[in-house]
């Protein structure tokens, strides 16, 4: 009974572990999408890519959503707390006291687009992890567009 009940058990895990590897995103991935994303805004506007990226689907699934930040700091879409949109957080620091906000409006300002590191509270693990974030600004306009991910 106990061998019979472990080999469910294991079954189960086997099965599992497909749909999780699934699940995962890679580094390009964040990038293409991060891309697109930019692409959406500067093609259709920020009030219609707000509403596509506030609802799960393409551009929001697991831990992946776009965020979406003027150059003052001030979230324009950030889909984990709607709330927060509106407010500024330039002076948000990450767990080591990188101004990680700031680094981000400066990576799209000086460079257009490119990867920001820092190490934050993941949800999922409740523990600090690094992260990496890529970051694009929308031609011609100050906004940037980004998307974390955790290492």
């Amino acid at each position: 009974m106990l061998g019979r009940l472990f080999a469910v058990v294991l079954s189960a895990i086997a099965f599992t572990l497909p749909a999780v590897a699934a699940e995962s995103v890679t580094a390009d991935q964040v990038k293409a999408l991060t891309l697109k994303a930019a692409e959406v805004v500067a093609k259709d506007g920020l009030a219609k890519a707000h509403d596509l990226f506030s609802v799960e689907g393409e551009y929001k699934f697991g831990e992946i959503y776009v965020n979406v930040i003027d150059f003052e700091g001030v979230w324009k879409v950030y889909p984990p707390k709607p709330a927060g949109e509106g407010k500024s957080v330039l002076g948000v620091q990450d767990a080591d006291g990188h101004f990680l906000v700031q680094e981000i409006v400066k990576t799209a300002k000086e460079k257009g687009e490119g990867w920001v590191e820092y190490r934050w509270q993941n949800p999922a693990t409740n523990k600090i992890q690094p992260k990496v974030t890529y970051v694009k600004r929308v031609p011609g306009q100050d906004l940037a567009v980004y998307i974390g991910m955790y290492k």
